[in-house]
């Protein structure tokens, strides 16, 4: 997306660009819980929460920290813990996912995905571990992606378990949840007996895409460079350049905060 396209964006939202625009809210409103039939009218504004759950995820700042324009941060966290438990952004995600599917005219059922990790400082993770290869202690982020970049599956784990031990925990989710998905992508850590007999007993093919080292220079791996460019997409977000949560589900959570969001502006402002 240009500076050109982003400013004519920003000029749609209400105090900062991460800000939901109406366009935005048309899509993501029919996703929103309902109101209970009993007890209390619910007064909150469900477009004001998610406003401030962008807003903290992309500048990276704390809780406590959120702008008084927003709704109090003690609102919006519980809203979000709501949210998390209900599975609900994992659900807009899914949906927007299939949505951009449908929007760039390709079958929502895609057969080929690459699969790959990145470990990311924790601080004060409850469950974080020692990467000796990366030399970073904390979680290991195991994703899986589309061939156009676009997030189908995620795993959080300690730092010190492997890439292969990862995605053998990945590939029961996404057999349940993108039951049409046949052929992955992998670096060579990947190339383990354990996971492969795993992927042919889940009916994958797991293809091995290897470094070219005897070329000097940089060279782009196919279909390897759209994991990572997802990666670079994450981190754009400021709270996902480390792992600022204690727990997991609240870790995975944010990090579909994220992704969901950039696939919703796509399909607004396409």
């Amino acid at each position: 997306m240009n500076r050109g396209r982003m400013a004519d964006i920003a000029k749609k939202t209400k105090r900062y660009p991460t800000d939901l625009t109406d366009e935005e809210w048309l899509l993501m409103e029919p996703l929103m819980p309902g109101y209970a039939g009993t007890g209390r009218r619910r007064t909150v504004d469900f477009r004001e929460i998610l406003n401030a759950l962008r807003y903290l995820v992309r500048s990276g700042c704390g809780w406590r920290l959120l702008p008084s324009s927003f709704p109090p941060w003690q609102t919006v966290y519980w809203w979000f813990r709501q949210f998390v438990r209900r599975l609900l952004f994992q659900t807009i995600h899914d949906i927007a996912v299939m949505l951009d599917w449908e929007r760039v005219g390709r079958e929502a059922s895609p057969s080929g995905g690459v699969v790959d990790s990145q470990t990311v400082k924790a601080p004060v993770a409850t469950e974080q571990g020692y990467d000796a290869g990366k030399k970073t202690k904390g979680r290991k982020r195991h994703i899986t992606v589309d061939t156009d970049g676009r997030l189908l599956a995620i795993n959080l784990t300690p730092a010190d378990l492997s890439d292969s031990v990862g995605a053998q925990l990945i590939l029961d989710g996404i057999r349940k949840r993108w039951p049409w998905m046949k052929h992955l992508f992998a670096d060579g850590a990947y190339d383990r007996t354990q996971l492969m007999d795993k992927a042919a007993w889940l009916d994958f093919t797991v293809e091995i895409v290897r470094r070219i080292d005897k070329e000097p220079g940089f060279k782009v791996l196919p279909r390897r460079w759209v994991v990572e460019r997802t990666f670079g997409w994450m981190t754009r977000w400021h709270r996902l350049v480390r792992d600022c949560e204690r727990r997991i589900d609240v870790s995975k959570g944010v990090i579909l905060i994220a992704m969901s969001s950039l696939i919703f502006r796509r399909l607004a402002h396409p």
